[in-house]
């Protein structure tokens, strides 16, 4: 398990400097994860994309294509990121892929004029694509009508998921885009992580196979994407993911579709959450400490008070996730407590310490004191990319240390950031 380490730096004096909350990158991580996937991937005919929603700061972004990683994105507004931190979006060499269920605000902008390759989650997106006057080259995310996420509320396919075009409706919908010049040049599926890793293989085995039977139905088709869902380990207790099993199951998978349609084709995956996850913690300080006490009702509580909220990170109030949480320079041998960790929101589920049916679950911690630095763990995936300004609070900035320096990749946002956006206008 990847734990950062922040190459020895201070933290105290970090949040001296920006205040806290605020998110912590380590580089090393970054770049060892990057390493694992590269190796998995190394084999003639594959191909990584990074699925950005993960993580969209520049500085990632900018390492991943300094290792040829290409980019998943899934909003005009990702693309023009990935553009920024130097990918080139012209879909004759697809290093940006648009994966959208529906074109919103710029997205259809970025095919029409920039050339980004579409990939299709609904059948209706080809009559919009002939409307804007495209007539180019299309991949499909296609429901192959399995596939969990890595919790229950993460439904990435099957009938109940709202992603992807339904399998038996594939080919009618590829006729409509043949009839109007759309090549379908690439046919995606992303069944996600499952909640055991033995899972993730069996699943993964079973999209080869469907797209084995998809393949040759597509003249024009170059490449296949398997999608992202790489497990990431959350807890100490599980099992980590065997990529050169994995990296198995991809070459065969290449070998095999290349073989079947006569020609090389293109095997992609494109992880994001195993990429940045164990990357980043976020830091916050300890503003309170207060008790309830047990009666009818149930069992009292010691709640730590933490200035992070589920504006910094989410996970855990929106899907009960858990994330490791550490109190930084804490004794080895300090005693511990059952406690809940709670932040400052206005809202009751503003809980970072609670199980996968969002009750608490109080976490045995070292015994805390005011003005403590907490870290949270495992917040570089969906941690910065999810938060908000709910309460009207400025989003927490982003720290990034390599080589033992800390860097500020963003600051904390403003009251005047937040309200930049507002007018009264008549229209």
């Amino acid at each position: 398990m990847d734990i950062p380490v922040f190459q020895g730096v201070d933290l105290g004096w970090i949040a001296e400097q920006v205040g806290t909350p605020f998110h912590l990158y380590d580089a090393q991580i970054v770049q060892a994860r990057i390493g694992r996937i590269l190796e998995l991937t190394s084999a003639p005919g594959l191909q990584a994309r990074y699925a950005m929603k993960a993580c969209s700061a520049r500085r990632v972004l900018e390492r991943m294509r300094a290792h040829g990683i290409w980019i998943d994105a899934v909003s005009g507004n990702e693309a023009l990121r990935a553009q920024a931190a130097g990918y080139d979006l012209d879909a004759d060499r697809p290093e940006v892929l648009l994966t959208t269920d529906v074109f919103r605000d710029n997205a259809l902008d970025m095919v029409r004029h920039l050339g980004v390759l579409p990939n299709l989650g609904s059948p209706g997106m080809v009559k919009q694509l002939e409307a804007s006057g495209y007539a180019g080259p299309i991949a499909l995310r296609l429901n192959p009508g399995f596939g969990h996420g890595h919790v229950q509320a993460c439904d990435t396919g099957g009938p109940s998921s709202k992603h992807g075009i339904w399998f038996d409706v594939a080919a009618a919908t590829a006729r409509e885009a043949e009839r109007r010049s759309m090549q379908i040049v690439l046919l995606h599926a992303h069944i996600g992580t499952g909640p055991e890793v033995d899972e993730f293989y069996v699943n993964m085995q079973r999209l080869v196979d469907f797209f084995a039977d998809q393949a040759p139905s597509y003249p024009h088709l170059q490449a296949v994407n398997l999608g992202g869902g790489i497990p990431h380990l959350y807890r100490t207790d599980g099992d980590e993911i065997n990529l050169a099993a994995f990296a198995e199951i991809l070459q065969q998978a290449q070998q095999r579709l290349s073989t079947l349609v006569g020609r090389q084709i293109r095997v992609e995956v494109e992880p994001g959450r195993y990429v940045v996850a164990p990357s980043a913690c976020v830091v916050t300080r300890v503003m309170d400490i207060k008790h309830t006490a047990t009666n009818d009702k149930g069992p009292g509580h010691t709640f730590v008070m933490v200035d992070a909220g589920f504006n910094d990170l989410v996970r855990p109030a929106m899907y009960g996730s858990f994330h490791q949480i550490s109190v930084w320079q804490a004794p080895a041998d300090a005693p511990r407590e059952p406690v809940v960790v709670a932040g400052p929101l206005c809202e009751s589920g503003d809980v970072f310490t609670r199980d996968s049916e969002e009750f608490l679950q109080p976490r045995a911690l070292p015994t805390v004191h005011l003005g403590a630095l907490m870290l949270i763990h495992d917040a570089g995936a969906y941690g910065m990319a999810m938060s908000s300004n709910y309460n009207s609070l400025g989003r927490a900035p982003q720290v990034w240390v390599e080589d033992g320096v800390p860097y500020l990749m963003s600051r904390r946002e403003t009251f005047e950031d937040i309200v930049r956006t507002e007018c009264f206008a008549a229209l």
